[in-house]
């Protein structure tokens, strides 16, 4: 019997060796836990994101085998950009994101930790273990951090089973957002929008859009006021969209309130505090039976603690044409976490791409920058479950349109895209290196723009 014992022990050592070797032969790239305490590399990435994932798969089938390492301590990659949908049932959890070994390249090495310490003047980035990484290049796309925190009430409002608050942010809370449209049967519905940089600035109001559309559905409608609280003084930063929003909202009998933000919330109450931020000491106390809420954001600490590398609001201080840091010629920056004046989205960072990486090579090959970015962000504004206005623009809020047909205008066509195709797109073609913003897209399609208005 001990024998028998023996042997299958055996055979179960080999079938484990064996399926070990087969997961590194599928996967080349390794994940260090730290085994050495220095490490050396050509490029140095932190942050495994929309941009950081990109640059690696250009860099990396550039310079080779294990001279890009990228540092990023999350399991999963998540579509942020379907977090909006997701929130009014339109996609799951589950279908927004992929495990992070799956979407970085194969060639990199991946250290599965946090960049904890940035020494710009030894070229050093240490982890939360306590690893050096040495670094010839460094290009920082760490993204933001939700400081759902910093608002008091709302980490224990979060908390409550089944409850009345809600955020589309993270994917921890995302699906309470379909739950508070399917509870909520009367009383106020009320959006908010914070008084701080924010990824995807029309997230906010697309789920208000969504919800609007949801009580429609549900034929409660009428028994729900429906109210969008906003720091900004503008209900979107680009005119010629916030014109087509405005007419929107007033035929939908959508309250949107400018300059208010919120500052507290009282979740044994259900009552949401704002200040006027016009004239502060001036409170606002509102009763809620559904609160969704966009935190506060900011770059992560640990960047933000390095005063070498960012400006006085935390963000990487680049030049915004060249996305290089001002001070430090070998560092670079790409996506949200980055102090260029561009709206923060997935489309920035896929702009921002070509021209980080051409950038970064001709500085690599001892070079000046020579590309330049524009300012191109997008921002599909969903306004229901069939139509979505398409934004785009540049830095300075001029429409970029890429199609020849009025994006002011609510499209079934740029509601499909949004939904089922830039899914595909970003999964198949942008990280892998291959998508870098609609320009050449645009220029082929301005032929047919002749009267466009």
């Amino acid at each position: 019997m001990t024998g028998v014992l023996q042997a299958a022990s055996l055979r179960l050592m080999a079938h484990s060796k064996a399926s070990n070797l087969g997961l590194i032969t599928l996967r080349s790239f390794s994940v260090s836990p730290s085994l050495a305490q220095k490490k050396e590399c050509k490029v140095l990435i932190v942050g495994g994101g929309s941009g950081g994932c990109a640059l690696a798969a250009k860099l990396s089938s550039k310079l080779g085998k294990n001279n890009v390492i990228v540092v990023d301590p999350a399991d999963k990659h998540y579509y942020q950009p379907m977090f909006t949908l997701i929130g009014g049932g339109m996609k799951t959890v589950e279908q927004s994101y992929k495990p992070m070994a799956q979407v970085l390249p194969k060639n990199i090495e991946w250290i599965k930790e946090k960049a904890q310490h940035f020494d710009p003047n030894n070229n050093t980035v240490t982890t939360s273990s306590g690893q050096e990484i040495k670094y010839d290049m460094l290009l920082l796309a760490a993204g933001l951090q939700l400081n759902y925190n910093k608002i008091p009430g709302l980490m224990d409002a979060l908390a409550i089973p089944n409850g009345k608050v809600c955020s589309i942010y993270s994917p921890l809370y995302v699906d309470r957002t379909y739950n508070c449209l399917r509870n909520i049967e009367e009383g106020n519905a009320i959006f908010t929008f914070p008084s701080s940089p924010v990824k995807c600035p029309g997230a906010p109001q697309k789920i208000v859009y969504i919800s609007e559309h949801y009580f429609r559905k549900m034929n409660k409608r009428n028994k729900i006021n429906v109210t969008y609280n906003t720091a900004l003084p503008v209900i979107f930063g680009v005119k010629h969209y916030a014109d087509a929003l405005w007419p929107i909202v007033k035929k939908r009998n959508i309250q949107v309130n400018t300059r208010r933000n919120l500052i507290e919330i009282k979740p044994e109450s259900d009552i949401a505090i704002f200040e006027n931020l016009d004239n502060p000491a001036e409170k606002f106390e509102e009763k809620y039976s559904m609160l969704h809420v966009v935190p506060p954001m900011s770059t992560p600490t640990e960047l933000a603690n390095c005063k070498e590398l960012v400006n006085e609001a935390g963000f990487v201080d680049v030049n915004k044409d060249t996305m290089q840091h001002v001070k430090y010629s070998n560092v670079f920056a790409i996506g949200d976490c980055s102090a260029s004046p561009n709206s923060k989205t997935a489309a920035a960072a896929a702009a921002q791409s070509p021209v980080v990486y051409n950038n970064m090579m001709a500085v690599l090959k001892g070079k000046s920058c020579n590309k330049v970015y524009d300012g191109y962000a997008s921002c599909p504004l969903v306004t229901g479950y069939k139509t979505c206005i398409l934004a785009e623009f540049d830095y300075n809020l001029n429409p970029l349109e890429t199609f020849p047909v009025p994006q002011n205008k609510e499209r079934y066509s740029m509601f499909y895209m949004k939904k089922d195709l830039m899914p595909l797109l970003y999964w198949h073609i942008m990280l892998n290196g291959y998508w870098n913003g609609p320009a050449l897209m645009r220029n082929m399609l301005s032929v047919f723009k002749f009267g466009k208005n």
